[in-house]
C-alpha cells in the first residue's frame, strides 16, 4: 500500500516489533540484507523509509537505478534483479535494540532465504551487525573472500542517517564498487 502521509507519532510508536515482507523472487543479482527495519519503515510498510535513511539515494548515484526510486517503490527494485530483505525482522527504533543472539538467528534465516531464492550476490548493509551474526570480529568492508550458501557475499555500511561514520559520498563509492563488480561479473 502506498502512502502519501507521514506516519504519526503514534502510528511509529505501535510500529515497534512490526515485520516487513521480503522484496524477493529467485535468482536475483543482488539481495541487499539490512539490518532490522526501523520503526518509521515499518509504519509505513516500506524498507529504508526513513526520512533520514540515505539508502535510496546512494542506490541511485551508485548506477543500481537510472532515476532515484522513493521507499514506496521499492517493489519496483525487482524488475532490476534487486531484492530486499533484513537480517533480524522485527522493527526497533535502532539496531542498538538488538541481542546478539538475535543477529545470529538472522543469519541463520538469511541463510535459509539464500539457498532458497539462489541470489547471486547479498550484501549485508551494517558492518557490526555482519561481525555479530557471522562472528567475523575482524571483518573488513568489502567482499567477502568466503561465499554465503552458493552467494558471493559484500559487506557494506549501513545507510542508516544514525550512521555517522559513513557520508553520502562514502556509502555511494563503497555501493558503486559492488555494483561495478556486478557489472563485471563478478
Amino acid at each position: 500500500m502506498t502512502r502519501s502521509v507521514r506516519p504519526t507519532k503514534t502510528e511509529i510508536a505501535a510500529a515497534e516489533g512490526k515485520e516487513l515482507p521480503d522484496i524477493i523472487t529467485p535468482g536475483l543479482r543482488l539481495l541487499f540484507c539490512g539490518i532490522n527495519p526501523g520503526l518509521y519503515s515499518a509504519a509505513v510498510g516500506h524498507h529504508f523509509a526513513g526520512p533520514s535513511n540515505r539508502f535510496w539515494k546512494v542506490l541511485h548515484a551508485a548506477g543500481y537505478t537510472e532515476c532515484l526510486l522513493s521507499p514506496d517503490q521499492d517493489h519496483e527494485l525487482l524488475a532490476r534483479g534487486y531484492g530486499l530483505t533484513n537480517l533480524v525482522e522485527r522493527a526497533t527504533a535502532g539496531a542498538r535494540d538488538l541481542l546478539p543472539a538475535e543477529y545470529v538467528a538472522g543469519r541463520q534465516r538469511l541463510e535459509a532465504k539464500v539457498m532458497r531464492y539462489r541470489p547471486r550476490c547479498v550484501a549485508i548493509l551494517g558492518i557490526g551487525a555482519y561481525r555479530t551474526a557471522f562472528a567475523d570480529r575482524g571483518a573488513a568492508l568489502g567482499e567477502r573472500e568466503v561465499g554465503f550458501a552458493g552467494a558471493q557475499l559484500w559487506v557494506l555500511p549501513s545507510p542508516s542517517g544514525l550512521n555517522a561514520h559513513y557520508q553520502l559520498a562514502d556509502l555511494t563509492r563503497l555501493f558503486a564498487e559492488l555494483h561495478r563488480a556486478l557489472a563485471a561479473g563478478g
